[in-house]
């Protein structure tokens, strides 16, 4: 119970963050509604991780439902690193183009 506190605390502080962070326009909007959707789930999780339990044993995992969910989290993040990877290619090939084209200009 105490860790969901802490957790929940945590939370609740990049909460605040990412609304003052709004409020200064430092994020766009769609950011905005991505991180605030991301830790509204995390506290979801949190407060009903008991059930999740019990969800993920029915499932049939041996492990208990916040590993399940720790899994699929660092799968996500694997796929979030490979898209901007690939994002980050794109760019590099549009610079050397752009470079290309000026040096030839020159």
């Amino acid at each position: 119970m105490f860790q969901q506190i802490i957790a929940l605390l945590v939370i609740a502080f990049f909460l605040a963050r990412i609304f003052r962070q709004r409020k200064n326009n430092q994020v766009s909007r769609t950011e905005f509604l991505f991180w605030l959707v991301f830790w509204f789930l995390a506290a979801m999780i949190i407060v009903f991780i008991k059930k999740i339990d019990i969800l993920v044993a029915g499932l049939g995992f041996s492990a208990a439902g916040i590993d399940v969910i720790l899994y699929l989290t660092v799968a996500a993040l694997f796929y979030m690193i490979f898209r901007l990877r690939i994002k980050l290619e794109k760019i590099d090939r549009e610079i050397t183009k752009i470079v290309r084209e000026i040096a030839i200009k020159k």
